[in-house]
């Protein structure tokens, strides 16, 4: 599609890093406003994001070093290197450097976990739809050929070199698939905040819909890398997502029996 938004040597803009910070940043400001809601203070629910998106990258990217040791020990200078500074680094490191943070800021703040869980939950899904439309720019995680007249065809020679895109392909857009999920999953986490009847319900709600949804897509991705299991049957994430939809269902389960009632709302304050 345009993995490159424009170029001023030596300097090189992705539509992708664009459209992700745009996400990261209107997810954050969502969550801010948010934040009272769920009785909680607005500029400590902003720097946790903050300090979350910082640790998550700075986890994902060393663990990207680690998953591939005997690369980097052979090639050291590709350690600090632009093109691993500007790699998203792995899922799953991004998701334990997010978690510890997470853990740590809202143990010594004193902040309730569950309500601050479901105020970023709440503005996850409107992050990753931009997001996704960032990686259906760049051509990364595409899915499988298809014949469906809704297929998709990536014929930029920066795609193929960045993202290992097929070019001249008919591909499942993927990535459409999901911005529009969570388009939908935005919409009813907003219905649902403004009915929320316990702490860790918009949390609960957002891993059922979330699991279910990334667990269906995987289906269709055609991307390397996944981590495929079983003889290639399913995937890591697709396990993953089977724990997200168990871990929503008992969180549901638990408020639902009143283990967990809901703070009192804060007045709302602006950004100073």
């Amino acid at each position: 599609m345009h993995p490159i938004l424009f170029q001023v040597p030596p300097l090189t803009i992705y539509t992708y890093g664009v459209l992700v910070a745009t996400g990261v940043l209107l997810g954050l400001w969502y969550a801010r406003r948010q934040a009272p809601r769920a009785g909680l203070d607005p500029d400590q629910v902003w720097n946790l994001g903050i300090y979350v998106i910082l640790a998550a990258l700075m986890v994902a990217k060393i663990w990207l070093v680690l998953t591939a040791w005997e690369y980097y020990k052979a090639n050291p200078r590709q350690i600090l290197s632009i093109e691993t500074f500007q790699s998203g680094g792995t899922f799953y490191g991004g998701v334990v450097g997010a978690l510890l943070t997470v853990g740590l800021y809202t143990y010594f703040k004193k902040m309730p976990l569950l309500p601050v869980l479901d105020t970023f939950s709440a503005a996850l899904p409107l992050g990753h739809l931009i997001g996704r439309l960032g990686c259906f720019a760049a051509g990364c995680c595409y899915g499988k050929p298809t014949s469906r007249p809704w297929a998709v065809t990536f014929t930029d020679p920066a795609a193929e070199r960045l993202a290992g895109t097929p070019l001249g392909v008919h591909l499942h857009p993927t990535q459409l698939y999901e911005a529009g999920v969570e388009t939908l999953n935005f919409f009813v986490l907003i219905w649902l905040g403004a009915r929320q009847r316990f702490a860790g319900q918009i949390l609960g709600a957002y891993m059922m819909l979330y699991g279910a949804e990334r667990g269906t897509i995987e289906f269709f991705r055609g991307d390397p890398g996944r981590t495929m299991l079983f003889h290639d049957s399913v995937s890591l994430m697709q396990l993953m997502s089977i724990g997200m939809i168990l871990t929503g269902a008992f969180l549901w389960w638990r408020g639902l029996r009143g283990a967990a009632p809901i703070p009192p709302a804060t007045p709302i304050r602006t950004l100073s």
